[in-house]
């Protein structure tokens, strides 16, 4: 590649987003922007980030959606949900960018899983869709996720718009998702299974790499030889009561959980990158066992600043004899963003070793700061801080206290760092 290629998330909010931005955001040869109808959590993750754009529903979309791409030279973009994967498969030949999607026929049979299960109808791993008996799986034909989905155990459990559902066999057993990548000349170059064992609304928090079987590779090489796939694309698959995995869906666009197969060795938004650019790409990947577990985290906007920091040594950049990986993690962010950084401690009347010492001991670069400030055992730390533009970090509350009331800058205990840490990429 000669230049860095552009690519644009959208949108750029929700949890599958996020893991685009996590795959691709330290790739040497991608330059990542993200944008969103709806401002979500984009803002908070994508340093190039922009909200506001039209909905896919709006006449003036792809207008304002190729304006973007011409002004930041955008060569490929990435669609995050189902709606938007088939509606830019539909009208790619209007936008001024590749898009990573599969053709506009497959696109609409995988937002439809009524039709999606008519077109392997004939296939035994497709479950069957007569009522025969209760209980019976019922789900929207158009959904994501585990949305409205579930058992109906008589006849009045049933909705009463039955045509906009899908009612199929009861499948008790485990379910997994099946991350699949197809390259540019449509051969199937991944197939990388993973167990759902903890979902919560509706997305898989909990998983863990599944060995590939002849029976799933089967029905990945099924669906990949009907369908015409670009880059990454999931289906997933559940046992039924005879033990045999039975199709529950397939969509076109990243799954959130991907970041399984990822940190397996395969990349698949990159390699759906290089596949919508039309390069030729090969898979591989190591050899272990892996689970992942998630929950929420926290990240923060504040409308803070600041230029200098004092920050505490023991307790603080130090805890418990080891380094704190958060502090040093805003460290080197100052450092990366120009901040003067100024280590305040009283650790020399303390300890027997010096400061720097303690530091080089623990392979912190003294380097990291603009001083290192030795504050004695009867000193106020006050005394000896510039507070212009400045703020102050400390995990005793005395020393906090004494500095927001004689100085009047915002003082952080430890726990507090998190709100200082900027995890835009």
């Amino acid at each position: 590649m000669n230049r860095k290629t552009n690519v644009l998330v959208f949108p750029a909010g929700e949890i599958n987003s996020i893991e685009l931005c996590d795959a691709l955001s330290t790739c040497v040869n991608i330059n990542l922007y993200g944008a969103s109808s709806v401002d979500r959590h984009g803002g908070f993750v994508f340093k190039n980030y922009v909200s506001g754009l039209p909905l896919i529903s709006d006449i003036g979309f792809i207008g304002r959606l190729n304006d973007m791409i011409v002004d930041a030279k955008i060569d490929v973009v990435f669609p995050t949900h189902d709606d938007v994967a088939e509606f830019l498969a539909a009208n790619r030949d209007k936008l001024d960018a590749a898009v990573v999607a599969a053709d506009q026929e497959t696109a609409a049979i995988c937002r439809d899983k009524k039709k999606t299960l008519e077109l392997f109808s004939d296939c035994g791993f497709c479950p069957n869709l007569e009522i025969n008996g209760f209980p019976v799986f019922v789900k929207p034909r158009k959904g994501q996720g585990s949305v409205g989905a579930r058992i109906a155990e008589s006849l009045s459990d049933l909705p009463a718009d039955i045509e906009g559902h899908v009612v199929c066999e009861y499948l008790p057993g485990e379910e997994y998702t099946v991350d699949c990548f197809t390259d540019r000349n449509g051969a199937l170059q991944a197939v990388l299974p993973r167990s759902r064992q903890r979902v919560f609304g509706g997305v898989s928090v909990r998983g863990q790499n599944e060995p590939l079987t002849d029976e799933i590779r089967h029905i990945a090489a099924t669906v990949n030889s009907r369908m015409k796939f670009l880059g990454l694309w999931f289906f997933q698959i559940k046992r039924s009561v005879e033990g045999k995995f039975k199709l529950l869906e397939i969509s076109s666009r990243c799954a959130g959980t991907m970041c399984l197969s990822r940190v397996m060795g395969v990349n698949l938004p990159l390699l759906s990158v290089y596949a919508a650019m039309g390069y030729e790409t090969a898979v591989f990947m190591n050899d272990y066992n892996v689970m992942v577990d998630r929950t929420l985290i926290s990240r923060y906007k504040t409308d803070l600043k600041y230029d200098r920091v004092y920050i505490d040594l023991d307790d603080t950049v130090i805890i418990g004899g080891k380094v704190n990986l958060q502090a040093v993690r805003f460290l080197y962010q100052c450092s990366n963003e120009g901040k003067q950084v100024f280590l305040i401690t009283r650790h020399n009347a303390c300890h027997e070793d010096c400061a720097e010492e303690t530091l080089r001991r623990l392979k912190i670069s003294p380097e990291l700061f603009e001083g290192i400030i030795n504050v004695d055992a009867d000193e106020t730390k006050t005394a000896v801080i510039n507070p212009e533009s400045a703020i102050f970090i400390d995990n005793a509350f005395a020393e906090r206290k004494a500095v927001h009331e004689s100085l009047g800058i915002p003082v952080f205990d430890v726990d507090g760092i998190e709100v200082l840490l900027d995890w835009r990429k």
